[in-house]
């Protein structure tokens, strides 16, 4: 399959979808012209689901950024939290920037089905996000107590009390997984936010990446569709929205 029918398959649903390879070297490009910082001086953490295949469809050039500090864990949220975001502060380069790959992830497979994808090795899909899509059947099928996180199971609880809250949004859709992992970004990018407000940071720059993470089967790969790409100067502490410069 070609570049662009992988794209047209994918923009069917994210119209603004770009492969996660394009946004790592649009990013790398970023960083050289408007800030002169190399790679090696941008330290870089990802709130992203742990889900192998994640580590699997990783960029390789995302490698010539320090780390990655991972932040995440099921389907992204950011559970190390401030201890998490403030070591991975003190871990940057002084004159260099930090730079935050955050978001939930939800499966597109090669025949178009939301939530799915077809892993190497395997006969048939499997699903993706499964934590999600875990929450949001119990979401359905109201067997989500409300309040209850319970130790052995601290990260789906907390993602099916996020879901909870915005019960009647995600089963009204015309997608609910979709709207899910909305809503699941959305409270990503508030905490992430809430972490960056109360952290140090001794550089230069807090870069900032929210998207929805897409990944389809193994011979598709995976994309970014962006919600947010903001430049926060620590000088100043003036925030652009920068978000038309990644998707030009």
């Amino acid at each position: 399959m070609k570049k662009r029918e992988k794209l047209a398959l994918i923009r069917a649903h994210y119209p603004n979808a770009v492969t996660t390879i394009d946004t790592v070297n649009r990013l790398i490009d970023f960083v050289e012209e408007r800030l002169d910082l190399e790679p090696s001086q941008i330290m870089l953490a990802d709130s992203i689901c742990s889900d192998d295949v994640n580590s699997i469809q990783y960029p390789v050039r995302a490698s010539e950024f320090l780390g990655p500090f991972k932040m995440g864990g099921l389907d992204g949220f950011p559970f190390t939290g401030l201890t998490g975001m403030g070591a991975f502060a003190s871990h940057v380069p002084d004159e260099g920037a930090v730079f935050v790959y955050y978001g939930p992830h939800i499966g597109i497979s090669k025949e178009g089905t939301i939530g799915e994808i077809h892993r190497y090795g395997q006969h048939k899909n499997t699903g993706c996000c499964g934590a999600a899509k875990g929450a949001l059947n119990k979401l359905i099928n109201d067997a989500i107590v409300p309040g209850q996180l319970n130790d052995m199971d601290y990260q789906m609880n907390t993602i099916e009390q996020i879901l909870l809250k915005e019960k009647n949004r995600i089963l009204d859709a015309t997608h609910p997984l979709k709207e899910a992992t909305e809503v699941i970004y959305e409270a990503i990018d508030e905490r992430i936010n809430e972490l960056v407000k109360q952290t140090k940071y001794a550089c230069k720059y807090v870069i900032l990446l929210g998207t929805i993470h897409i990944n389809s089967d193994t011979d598709i790969g995976s994309f970014t569709s962006a919600k947010r790409f903001e430049l926060i100067d620590l000088a100043t502490n003036e925030r652009q929205n920068l978000i038309q410069e990644l998707l030009k």
